[in-house]
Formats: C-alpha cells, structure tokens, sequence
C-alpha cells in the first residue's frame, strides 16, 4: 500500500484505541472505508488493523492480508544494509504474550540504524503503548541505554579532563556534569524554567543541559536560546567532538538532542503520522549523551504516576543525586503554584534508594503563585525577553517568574551538594555569617538554594555564564 497525497488522519481514533476506551462501531466502519479506499497512510493502516485484532474486532480477509505483509514486509535498503524482520516480537505483542525488556530495547535499537519498514516501526511504538511497556521502568532504563549506545560518542576521557581542570567542587558538589529536564507534554505552557535554571546554576555548576525544540508547546528549550539577544549561541555547532573543548571556555553546554541523536531521524516522520504519544515521548531525559558522568540533576515528568516510574527507571540506570518532579496539577517542573512530588534517589551504604516528599514554595522561602502568573510568552521570542530582564536583574525581586526559577534553581543546586559547604561560597565570594542551615524536606537546604540562585542572578554571575557559553558555541564553529 503506497502512501497518498489525498489520504486523511484517524490520529484521535487512534488515540483512543491505544487508550482502551470504548470507540464507536460508526468510527470504526468508517477508517476502516479509508483503508479500502486508500486513503490511509500506511503506519496508520497498519496499527489501526492490529488495534482492531487485538482488541478482538474480526479482520476481513483483506484486512488479515494487509496486516500479515506489514507484520512480515523486509525489503532492500541498498546492497549492504536491508529491514530485520521484528514479526516475532510483533506477533507476541498482538497476543499481548510477556515480553522481555531486551527484546524491545534491541527492537528500538533497529530504528536508529533504519532497519525497519514503517510497517513495523509503527506496530512496535502503537503496541508498546498499548500494552503499557512505555510505563515500565526496566523497559525505559534498557530503551534508553540503547538509544544512548547509538548516539554521537563523546570522548569521554578528554571531557573528564577538562572536568577535572575546571576544580569547581564545592561543599559535597565534586564538579561533576549537571542537568535539569523535564518530560514536556504537562500542557500547562509555563516559562521556559529549566532553561532558565539551567544557565542561573552554571554559576556554580557545570551544566550539560540536553534538549531540543518545542514538540507539545511553542517554546522549546532550543527555541529560547535561539532567541536571545543581541547574539543567540549557534546551538548546532555543540556536537560530540567539539564538547570537551567548550567545557574549556565554558561552564555550560546545550547538547541539541538532533545533534546527538541523530538515528531518531528515521522516526520522526513516522511519529508525526500516528499522532499517538510513544515511548519517545518520555525517553529524552532518560538520554543525556553525557550519562555516566552527570553528578546531579533534576528530571520533571508531567503525570505524577510517572514519576516512580522514572525514579526506579534513573536508578535501574545507575543515576545518583537524582530528584524526579512532578507539580500536583501535573506540572513537569517544581511548582510555584502549590505542592510538588519529588522522588529522590541517593547513595546509602553502596546501594541506591529511593524516597519519596512533597516540596512547597514556602520550602523555599518563597510565597505561591498561580501558574498562570509564570505563563510566560506565547512565543520564544518574548520568553527571551523575559529571560534577558532576569540575567539582567531588572525583575522584581517578587516577580513570579523569578520566583518559579529560584526554587527549581535551588532545588538542582541543594541535590548538587553546594548548599553543604560550610563557608557558604558564592563563586570567588565568601560570606559566611549569611549562610542559612535550615533544612527541609528531604534534609536538604533549599532556602540556601535559593540565597545562591539569587547570587548567581544578581551578581551578574549568571550572565557572565551565559556570555561565556555563547561565545563557546561561536568560537568551536569557527575553529
């Protein structure tokens, strides 16, 4: 079945189908008119037949032909390279039969090689939805170390060498790579704040921030460090080789995820034409190309189930000084609108454990405000401007938005280690009698968190990284 310029999309049928919602027999009939008439593309025809199997809808014979070819279909790619065939693993997903963590991490791996027809790249991503294997951690952890194993290698030992040059331990923080990320998908289109928070931190920590453009929002991380001015970094010119040398110039490094990923190419349109969401969907954070060497970080997830979810995923995959957070309405991100789940995982007698708080502004040392206070812009364009207004010092210090950066800021600085050093150290600034030793949920010391960020913010330290990370990104492409 060839693809047609005139063919529609059934994407919320689809939806619904992977959903196990009830879906009206006048829908059904109806795509399934589309499929005789052409008039579907393939990766939906194809999941759509093996949705109605599964769900116990009998086939027509040209049905079961269509399905059985796009379980079956291998053909050349070039002389040396052809599809792998997955029917077997297909086939024990339609039966909804166990399968084995591997066996779907070494399907996904396929993908990235572009080894699988469309046919079968689109059945393995609908049926692991379907079946919920995008929810289980020993699923997330083995996807996303294969996915990891395909992208751009950096050289590790040169990029621990400048790491270890920089000397940037502090209290319990060794000067280690950091990240700050969340899922996306929350819906609630808040400021960019991990960005934010992420260039705020490289004050004190080196930042490997790994992200991309905006898929669910129209303000991606890479969409707002586009936009700044008066010189945005060139993004792109960050790739495996050249990371190493920019730790050199720089505490912060924006790792573009096309850049370092460069098989989910042979995804993206396939993605695009289900319209259901995928395992992708959730791996990104689970994919930083610099993992094994990132010290801390803070991943938010945008659906609270999915937050021990992740955390035994991260622990499964070795993560330490990892917080996973969810704001109560569902918010990737610490919310400065009420109380936040966090799941922390850390290091106790060699093994690693998980506990699990709730966080709130007042934790901070911060009042609540509702997220539609720290909406931000519509466009990337004006969140730079609020971004450039922040670096610059020009907000309110009770200024929503700057809270919202503070506490996540905080938050990634206090899991760091920073906030145990003794002497209070701010950069090359010392001021002992201001340090606060209050903790909080957690034993960590968030408000101290927060005595740092605004530091990094009004000292101009923060800016100065920022700078510092643009002119990196210019002077690795003209080298």
């Amino acid at each position: 079945m060839h693809d047609n310029p005139h063919q529609v999309s059934i994407a919320p049928l689809l939806r619904q189908l992977v959903k196990r919602s009830p879906v009206g027999d006048d829908e059904i009939a109806a795509a399934r008119a589309l499929i005789d008439q052409g008039g579907l593309c393939q990766a939906q025809a194809s999941l759509f037949l093996a949705l109605l199997q599964i769900r116990k809808h009998k086939l027509n014979s040209a049905e079961l032909t269509h399905l059985e070819t796009a379980l079956e279909s291998i053909k050349s790619l070039s002389d040396d390279t052809e599809y792998v065939s997955i029917a077997v693993l297909l086939c024990k997903l339609l039966a909804e039969s166990q399968v084995q963590a591997d066996d779907i991490a070494a399907a996904i791996a396929l993908i990235f090689d572009n080894r699988l027809t469309v046919a079968q790249c689109a059945l393995l991503l609908g049926l692991l939805a379907y079946a919920g294997s995008d929810r289980d951690p020993l699923v997330l952890a083995k996807t996303a170390e294969k996915m990891r194993m395909s992208a751009a290698q950096v050289d590790r030992e040169a990029l621990r060498q400048v790491i270890r040059s920089k000397h940037r331990a502090i209290g319990l923080y060794q000067g280690g790579l950091c990240d700050i990320v969340g899922t996306g998908g929350d819906g609630h289109s808040t400021f960019n704040v991990s960005t934010t928070a992420s260039i705020v931190a490289s004050s004190l920590l080196l930042l490997s921030k790994h992200g991309n453009r905006a898929s669910s929002s129209t303000s991606g991380s890479a969409d707002l460090l586009q936009s700044v001015r008066p010189t945005s970094p060139s993004i792109e010119a960050i790739e495996a080789r050249t990371l190493p040398s920019v730790y050199e110039m720089s505490n912060y490094a924006f790792l573009f995820a096309p850049i370092f990923h460069p098989g989910m190419r042979h995804v993206a349109s396939i993605r695009k034409q289900l319209g259901i969401r995928t395992i992708f969907n959730v791996l990104g954070p689970l994919t930083n190309p610099v993992e094994g060497d990132i010290e801390a970080r803070i991943v938010g997830v945008a659906d609270q189930s999915m937050g021990p979810i992740f955390a035994e995923a991260l622990r499964l995959s070795g993560a330490k000084k990892t917080m996973v957070v969810c704001g109560a309405e569902n918010l990737d991100e610490i919310s400065c609108a009420g109380k936040t789940h966090c799941w922390r995982i850390f290091e106790s007698e060699g093994t690693l454990e998980v506990e699990q708080y709730e966080l709130e502004p007042s934790d901070f040392g911060l009042p609540t405000h509702p997220l539609s206070d720290v909406a931000g812009g519509k466009l990337p364009q004006e969140n730079a401007r609020i971004l450039e207004d922040l670096l610059d010092n020009k907000l309110n210090k009770d200024d929503p938005v700057l809270h919202f950066v503070l506490m996540n800021t905080a938050a990634l600085f206090a899991l760091s280690g920073v906030c145990e050093d003794a002497n209070g150290s701010l950069g090359a600034v010392v001021i002992p009698d201001q340090v606060i030793t209050e903790r909080g949920p957690g034993g960590q010391r968030w408000k101290e968190g927060v005595r740092k960020a605004r530091w990094a913010i009004e000292s101009g330290e923060a800016l100065r990284s920022l700078h510092k990370y643009v002119k990196a990104t210019h002077d690795c492409r003209g080298g």
